[in-house]
């Protein structure tokens, strides 16, 4: 199945009987991406790569929680509750690692992903597209396409990967739920029946509410995932997470990034 006439079936509404995995970094994004259309996936894999809780306790105490792991396990509550609200079966796995912590381990984390694919027979993937927004989208970006890579060199399936706009930066602050330019998207107008369920499974994330809200609910968009180059900027000019206290700025990624390239034989 390639990432085009994945992309038609989700057009049409079909219903999408192969294995498909979302490969995404923290406990809301999956309905971000895809929570209107989620459940026509009969044989979904969620692979979150965080657990959504950054150490530095900012927004753990924010949330009313004096641990990371006490918020970690608020934010895993909350995606069950959502994956509940949207009638989604799926099978959930995940990986650990500490928001904002993805980038410090993307090697580790390419192979575990590519071990999760392997398991799941995953046609497609889901994932993040390379943005400079936040640096654990962009570390489990790198991740998905490593992942399809290291599957390719031993000779396994290399499964189509698309992805769906979070956020980047804008003149104006944040552009949400917008892509760079790339590949052209599909476009899937939301029903009022769809909007609605979208909004009450982001209505299951309390703790993130003050963000969710800023997000769309009249449409999804989806595109395939270009081949990008992750030793160049995704876009000129400051990255957006580069301006926020996330623990990351582009040179230090890059050269987390190579660094991941050469451990897992791909440099």
């Amino acid at each position: 199945m390639s990432a085009t006439s994945l992309l038609a079936r989700l057009a049409r509404r079909e219903a999408v009987e192969e294995p498909v995995a979302f490969v995404l970094a923290h406990p809301d994004d999956e309905t971000l991406a895809a929570g209107a259309v989620m459940s026509l996936f009969r044989r979904l894999l969620l692979v979150q790569v965080t657990d959504g809780a950054p150490r530095n306790l900012e927004d753990a105490r924010a949330a009313g929680f004096e641990s990371a792991a006490d918020y970690a396990a608020a934010r895993e509550r909350e995606a069950q509750a959502a994956l509940l609200r949207g009638g989604v079966e799926a099978r959930r796995v995940t990986l650990g690692a500490a928001d904002q912590g993805a980038s410090l381990a993307m090697a580790e984390l390419a192979r575990a992903v590519a071990e999760q694919l392997a398991g799941h027979g995953a046609r497609v993937v889901l994932t993040h597209p390379f943005e400079g927004g936040h640096p654990d989208h962009d570390a489990v970006a790198f991740c998905a396409h490593a992942a399809a890579a290291l599957l390719a060199a031993r000779g396994e399936d290399r499964p189509a990967i698309i992805e769906a706009p979070f956020y980047h930066a804008a003149p104006e602050g944040w552009s949400i739920g917008r892509f760079l330019p790339g590949p052209e998207p599909i476009r899937l107008q939301l029903t009022p029946g769809e909007s609605a369920r979208k909004r009450a499974m982001m209505d299951a994330f309390a703790t993130q509410a003050a963000t969710l809200r800023q997000f769309p609910l009249r449409q999804e968009l989806f595109r395939p995932a270009p081949a990008y180059d992750f030793s160049a900027p995704p876009h000129p000019g400051q990255l957006l997470y580069e301006r926020h206290g996330w623990g990351m700025e582009w040179p230090r990624w890059r050269a987390l990034a190579a660094e991941a390239r050469q451990a897992l034989g791909l440099a």
